[in-house]
């Protein structure tokens, strides 16, 4: 198979990984800068560390991707802009991104500029592509959890809105999600949407029966596919691993490049891949849809005793440049004229080296094998030569030192050349709205529910009900109170959602709680009022006005931020918090219940325990499942610092008619909890 236009993309680090990954054969590589990188643990790149990498791609064919793939606040807006704009007037071949706010301005302020949409985003269904579209980006990292059969979808549809799919293929698995997990967030203040998460779910967690270890999973390995994935469109083969050594980068590069061309996997590179690490194994479990136990394991004595083994034998994969650049040599040597060296590659650029004029032979004459072997030695540089000539007179003398400079002249010009960068440098500039002046206007009280038995008769107070989509709605309500169909994050079947949300229009609900793109775009296209929930991220007030050109009439602002940020945001639409409950934390497609329990011998209702012994509940949801958190936000008493705010949700899980009628009123009158409680990062924040 011609794997034409196909891209081996590997995680940078540092610069010995990018030396790891370019000489063992990767055609991309992703990296960070010192700011703004979802692994702002790894040591990242300093600005003129980004342009020597950079150049040090792009001299050997190799794209060069920056990671600019987190929630940005308002007061970095500006910081995050320029480092793009930096990075693109370097040269950069394109930018990942997680940031709704940043990839609209960067859209309009810079509309050459490459987008990538980050697995951050959570895409997994076709219909957020054509929102995606509209903001600019041409490349999206799905999500991992997504299987072959969601993919041939999704890829045909990406084809005909002419959008590149990127797929990861080996690597570390979260266990949520991405760009759904807020648990290291809360449990210690270190975001994953900010590029700090702390890898609680690495630790134990316990479900009954499971292996102790039910938030664990194995990492991912999908070499075995890669042709197959190819077949269906993915252009774009994903490792992932930036805070890894450049010994894993390298067997993970050359794996998937032998899985490439030659359409089989390397069981000796791929047996030396595993000993370079794994957690018990790789998994393939959401490709296949053979979800469970299986796909779970951790790092164990063996994994790392495996790893020391592998570590020196996988030196030889990158010790020495990669000879991938193919070119072109001419050498002109005349009588009476300088002697003239050109060299071409694939991509148009020619340069020449000129000489001395050559003297006239006393004994060993030039002859054209010779000047031919001289002027074609290019080891040690990434040039390899693809056909030479010499238009040589007859008895003439050269010294092979100055042949050998002419070549080394040459090689530099055509490096410089291959660095140049194409397009016209942009001047463009940002600037932060200031702030509106806030509108006094009646704040909103929004009640969540899991079930229809839990709103309770009086609903003086509340201005609207938010109900579960894959639940049954058969309640009478009053008029004046709004009814909001809640979408899942997770959507196993757009069909299947066109259908339900059809059906909660006929029962009157006219308001959409969107947390994911997809959801957008669906409900959109039913004639509901948009609600973008928390899942969209949506932290900042670009992202606010994102919202807004999408036709979202309000959002819920990510729990991440503090209320005094929140209440700085500068939009035209309305904007909420979630004020009370046990909100979700990590959003499943594999459900560590099954670690225990089958799911038709399930109640749909279990718990996982931490090592603390701390309780934390998970409920299913369509085909996904979420962990909420263990203990409810609790904000009645904070009355006056919400005021700002137009509307409050009132998330309940658990809670009977009685206690949610009791919190409303509780919310009404400013009371303090009695109970375990949690401000969550309302006050606290992330770093």
């Amino acid at each position: 198979m011609n794997f034409k236009n196909a891209e081996i993309l590997a995680p940078v680090g540092n610069f010995d990984m990018l030396y790891a990954a370019v000489r063992s054969g990767a055609n991309a590589v992703y990296f960070g800068a010192k700011d703004f990188s979802a692994r702002r643990n790894a040591q990242n790149f300093t600005l003129d560390e980004l342009a020597e990498a950079i150049n040090y791609c792009h001299i050997r064919g190799v794209k060069a991707y920056l990671t600019l793939n987190i929630l940005i606040k308002d007061a970095e807006m500006h910081s995050a802009f320029s480092l793009a704009l930096k990075a693109y007037n370097l040269g950069i071949d394109g930018i990942i991104i997680q940031d709704l706010g940043l990839a609209r301005i960067l859209h309009e302020k810079i509309p050459e500029l490459p987008l990538h949409a980050s697995t951050q985003m959570s895409v997994h269904s076709p219909s957020a592509l054509e929102l995606l579209k509209e903001l600019g980006f041409t490349q999206v990292v799905v999500a991992r959890e997504m299987s072959k059969q969601e993919l041939v979808p999704f890829c045909q549809r990406a084809k005909e809105l002419g959008i590149t799919v990127e797929v990861f293929v080996h690597g570390a698995l979260c266990m949520c999600v991405s760009g759904q997990c807020l648990m290291s967030a809360f449990l210690g203040s270190r975001s994953g949407n900010r590029g700090l998460c702390a890898g609680p779910c690495r630790l134990p967690f316990k479900v009954q029966g499971g292996t102790g270890y039910d938030l664990s999973l194995k990492d991912l390995s999908l070499t075995q596919y890669l042709g197959e994935l190819y077949e269906m469109g993915v252009r774009s083969f994903k490792i992932e691993g930036r805070m890894k050594r450049p010994e894993y980068v390298a067997a993970a590069v050359a794996s998937c490049k032998e899985a490439l061309t030659s359409g089989k996997v390397n069981e000796t590179l791929e047996k030396t891949l595993k000993n370079v690490f794994s957690r018990s194994g790789f998994t393939d479990g959401y490709y296949t849809n053979n979800l469970g136990r299986e796909m779970f394991g951790i790092r164990t004595k063996e994994d790392v005793t495996s790893a020391d083994k592998a570590f020196p034998i996988l030196h030889t994969l990158y010790r020495n440049e990669l000879q991938s650049v193919p070119i072109g040599v001419k050498a002109k040597i005349k009588k009476d004229e300088p002697i003239v060296l050109t060299i071409s590659d694939n991509c148009g650029h020619t340069v020449t080296a000129q000489g001395t004029i050559p003297s006239l032979a006393q004994s060993k004459p030039l002859t054209y094998e010779s000047v031919l072997n001289s002027i074609c030695k290019f080891g040690g540089t990434p040039y390899i030569d693809k056909g030479g000539s010499v238009d040589l007179d007859d008895g003439l003398f050269v010294s092979a030192s100055e042949l050998n400079a002419l070549r080394r002249e040459a090689c530099e010009k055509l490096s410089l050349a291959r660095c140049e960068i194409t397009h016209e440098p942009s001047f463009a500039e940002y600037r932060l709205e200031s702030q509106k002046p806030q509108q006094n206007k009646k704040q909103k009280l929004f009640i969540r529910v899991d079930e229809a038995e839990q709103i309770p008769k009086n609903l003086n107070f509340v201005d609207g009900i938010i109900f579960p989509i894959e639940k049954d709605f058969n309640k009478s309500v009053d008029d004046g109170i709004d009814l909001i169909v809640d979408i899942p994050r997770g959507i196993p079947s757009e069909e299947g959602l066109k259908q339900r949300l059809t059906t909660f229009k006929g029962k009157g609900f006219k308001y959409a709680l969107c947390g994911n793109l997809s959801a957008v775009k669906i409900a959109k296209g039913l004639d509901f009022s948009i609600i973008a929930d928390a899942g969209l991220n949506i932290a900042n007030s670009e992202s606010l006005k994102t919202a807004e050109g999408f036709g979202i009439s309000a959002a819920v602002i990510s729990p991440e931020e503090t209320i005094g940020n929140i209440n700085k945001l500068n939009c035209n639409i309305d904007k909420g918090i979630i004020a009370y409950g046990n909100i979700p934390l990590m959003l499943f497609k594999n459900c560590p219940l099954k670690n225990g329990i089958s799911c038709s011998k399930c109640n749909k209702k279990g718990y996982i325990t931490d090592r603390l012994g701390e309780k934390f509940r998970i409920r299913c949801r369509s085909g996904f499942s979420e962990l909420l958190n263990s203990r409810p936000i609790w904000l009645a008493d904070k009355k006056s610092d919400l005021a700002p705010l137009d509307f409050l949700i009132l998330y309940f899980c658990d809670e009977t008619k009685e206690e949610v009628e009791n919190i409303i009123l509780a919310y009404k009158n400013g009371y303090p909890c009695n109970t375990n409680y949690t401000r969550g990062l309302y006050y606290r924040g992330t770093i």
